[in-house]
This record gives C-alpha cells, sequence and structure tokens, in this order.
C-alpha cells in the first residue's frame, strides 16, 4: 500500500555484508556487523540484521500499543516491555524470516493486555509490512 504521505523518512547504508557495517545518514547509527556462528560466520563481536530488525520491530509495536491505549484510554505503565525475535531460515528460492512478539504489561489483566496488543498489531507499521510476507505470532505474557 502506498502512502498518503511519507512524514519522516531514515537513510541508512551498509557495506561489506553481514562481515561489514551499517551506518544511518546522521550518524545516530554505526554499527559493526558480523554474522552469527549459526549462519556460518566467527559470531564477532558486531550485531547482525535479525537483531537489528527484532530491536526496530519490537520498539514500533510498544509506539502503536501506547497509539491504541491512548484511544482506548487505557494507562500503559513505564515498565511495559515488548520482546520481538527474529529467526532466519533455508526456503525453497533461499532464505526467509520469521517473527515473534511477545508483550509484557505489569498490572493489567490478561484480556486487556491481549485486545490491546491485537489492535497495536494492526496499527504498528512493522506489522503492516510484513503481514502476508512472513510469519509472525504476536502475544501478550
Amino acid at each position: 500500500m502506498k502512502l498518503e504521505k511519507a512524514v519522516y523518512t531514515a537513510y541508512a547504508s551498509a557495506t561489506g555484508g553481514r562481515e561489514g557495517q551499517a551506518q544511518s545518514d546522521d550518524g545516530k547509527l554505526d554499527v559493526v556487523l558480523s554474522t552469527p556462528k549459526e549462519l556460518g560466520g566467527a559470531g564477532g563481536e558486531g550485531t547482525n540484521p535479525e537483531q537489528m530488525f527484532a530491536a526496530g520491530y519490537s520498539a514500533c509495536f510498544l509506539g502503536a500499543l501506547k497509539y491504541v491505549a491512548g484511544l482506548e484510554k487505557v494507562a500503559i505503565p513505564d515498565d511495559t516491555k515488548v520482546s520481538a525475535s527474529v529467526g532466519i531460515g533455508p526456503i525453497p528460492t533461499g532464505f526467509g524470516i520469521e517473527a515473534a512478539i511477545s508483550v509484557s504489561i505489569p498490572g493489567l489483566d490478561k484480556e486487556t493486555a491481549t485486545s490491546l496488543v491485537e489492535k497495536a498489531h494492526v496499527v504498528c507499521p512493522y506489522s503492516n509490512a510484513t503481514r502476508g510476507n512472513i510469519n509472525v505470532d504476536v502475544s501478550a505474557a
């Protein structure tokens, strides 16, 4: 789906592939990349695309959760935590990924938490980008 208007655009680039470096154009992101041992790499000190995707997805999902909670007048405590996992593995045409999002909202009953998480999954830009493309499991812990 095409955006009506992009209100913010991030710019980043990578060199060297999984054994390289990635930076944003403003210098706020500057990371060394290394390939995990599970993917045949040395497992160096750097991060990898899957970790960055998981971090971005969890932060974005928390923003979507706060948004829908605000619409419903539900207070989200400061210690609310969104954890994401991103798996990578072979598919017939190369490699694919899958993701899981787990949300912990201390002090909120399971039914309300689950409802908010389901609504956040509809609103979240990462969820919208992945929907229909990869398997994403979402749960309220």
